[in-house]
């Protein structure tokens, strides 16, 4: 048998909980060959408060535990009986079905990127109103043309005099209005 990736359904908010209890759980029963890789899929994002940057981990996948394992009656059973765990998605009950390869990858590499690039935990739209908070144009309201979650920067039209004007700011500088 080839292990294969199972998603186990744990109570929401104990999902790095389960996993740790998971992992001891097969230290101590000896079952290390039966399993691989135990994670909470997360990414890290970036947001602003009180003009810092913070950056915290959000799960994208809340509730859920991915589990690397041969599937057979003992690792089933481990699992099943960690406490937080309502148990597996996909399949039966007695017989749950693994994620494919490729659903698989794709977690597992936004695992990767999210790493290296920090995502912004707000999201804009062009066209959406925003309010100016920081800077030169604080207190003005503007609408959004132009994102680049790269740099992290908005293109916003502000009204000055009674003109539409391009101006660049930082995520940090703007809240939705």
């Amino acid at each position: 048998m080839s292990k294969r990736w199972y998603v186990v359904h744990a109570y929401s908010g104990y999902e790095k909980r389960v996993m740790n209890t998971l992992k001891e759980r097969i230290d101590l029963h000896q079952m290390q060959d039966l399993f691989g890789e135990v994670l909470v899929p997360t990414e890290e994002v970036v947001e602003i408060r009180d003009g810092k940057k913070r950056k915290s981990e959000r799960k994208f996948y809340p509730g859920y535990v991915l589990v690397h394992m041969d599937m057979n009656d003992e690792s089933w059973h481990l699992v099943k009986n960690t406490p937080h765990v309502l148990g597996f998605i996909g399949g039966t009950a007695g017989n749950p079905a693994p994620i494919t390869e490729a659903e698989a990858n794709e977690i597992l590499s936004r695992v990767e990127s999210g790493v290296d690039k920090p995502r912004p935990k707000t999201v804009f739209e062009p066209g959406e109103m925003v309010r100016v908070i920081d800077g030169p144009f604080a207190d003005f309201n503007g609408v959004v043309e132009e994102i680049n979650y790269e740099k992290n920067k908005l293109q916003v039209a502000v009204l000055i005099f009674g003109r539409s004007t391009p101006v660049e700011l930082d995520f940090g500088q703007v809240e939705k209005a």
